[in-house]
């Protein structure tokens, strides 16, 4: 078997083919093609620079920051928006990447009367 059992095949693939989804790309103009690549390019460097900086793998970093959501909730008061609350981890990694953390309440909108309009006179 060229190249030796897959294993061993898998164990020399590069290590950007592990961390970024790789699937065909179709693209004809030569203009999309570079811009695809620098794309590519740029998101590598993104993650290389947030594996130096915080000194974790990007999966764990991934799936750490994953966890950070915004709900939506409305009611007869009104409508608000709100982070769900940092774990220390998370807030730890936002510090080494000097990323500010978010405000926990994002949106507050209170509900507002319905004006009635009188039209007789």
């Amino acid at each position: 078997m060229p190249g030796g059992p897959p294993a061993c095949r898998r164990s020399r693939r590069p290590r950007s083919q592990a961390l970024v989804d790789l699937r065909p790309v179709y693209h004809r103009l030569e203009e999309r093609i570079r811009a695809h690549v620098v794309l590519c390019w740029l998101a590598l460097l993104l993650i290389r620079i947030v594996e130096t900086t915080t000194g974790q793998t990007w999966p764990t970093v991934r799936r750490e920051l994953d966890r950070i959501h915004l709900g939506t909730f409305t009611g007869p008061a009104g409508l608000f928006r709100q982070v769900t609350a940092l774990t220390k981890p998370q807030t730890d990694l936002l510090a080494k990447l000097s990323v500010p953390t978010p405000k926990q309440i994002i949106t507050l909108e209170p509900e507002t009367p319905l004006t009635s309009t009188n039209t007789s006179a």
